[in-house]
């Protein structure tokens, strides 16, 4: 036996002595040779039948299995298991206008990551949305457009509203902007800031997952649908 470019290559006992003869090695005995071969033979073989015979043992041995508690059961309520895939699910449609939106995009980085809430699938479409997230200025031109999107998202739906612009106007004391987005819709949670941090958007995030898991009433979303039959 001799290695040779890593690969193991087999010879005859001619052959053998010649490359011993070549390379120089003439200490090393064909018989001392032959008989490591067989060893390493022998006790491969011999570990191949003893994982054969584990095998053949286990195949023989019984299967355990546990017995199963039979009177175990698991008692919750329908609306808390509801509740908790809500809060855990939220998927915003974000409505940025101005600088928030960037501090927004920050939020679903991975830095700050937003999927450790579960509500990292943004959707620009309405009706698969149901968070509405806006974020900056909002003008009277825009206020229709928001009411749209909000009424073509289905229930049930949340509203954060995003930066003092989006608050109260900010300090855009002006005909043109909007004082204060729940104007046109019902707003859960507000996070003030010019613009907030995205440490300020994640609590006002788990903020409104608290409102969901204990199903606080929102008396102002039933103002507005009122007010907007």
């Amino acid at each position: 036996m001799h290695f040779e470019n890593k690969k193991l290559s087999l010879y005859t006992r001619k052959e053998f002595s010649d490359k011993l003869f070549k390379v120089g090695i003439v200490e090393v005995s064909l018989r001392e040779a032959e008989r490591t071969t067989a060893h390493h033979l022998r006790k491969r073989n011999t570990g191949m039948s003893e994982m054969q015979e584990d095998l053949k043992r286990s195949e023989r041995m019984p299967k355990f299995q546990p017995p199963l508690p039979e009177n175990v059961g698991l008692t919750t309520k329908l609306d808390s298991i509801v509740a908790w895939g809500r809060k855990n699910s939220l998927w915003p449609l974000p409505f940025g206008t101005a600088c928030c939106g960037i501090e927004m995009m920050s939020v679903m980085g991975p830095k700050y990551d937003l999927a450790r809430y579960g509500a990292e699938v943004v959707r620009f479409s309405p009706r698969q949305s149901d968070l509405l997230l806006i974020a900056g200025t909002i003008t009277t031109k825009m206020a229709p457009i928001v009411k749209t999107i909000y009424a073509q998202m289905l229930e049930p739906k949340y509203v954060i509203s995003m930066g003092v612009c989006a608050c109260s106007g900010g300090f855009y004391r002006a005909y043109h902007v909007l004082q204060g987005v729940d104007q046109v819709v019902p707003v859960d949670v507000y996070i003030p800031g010019c613009p907030p941090a995205p440490e300020a958007v994640l609590d006002g995030i788990m903020l409104l997952q608290r409102m969901i898991a204990t199903g606080q009433p929102r008396p102002w979303k039933t103002a507005w649908e009122e007010a907007n039959p």
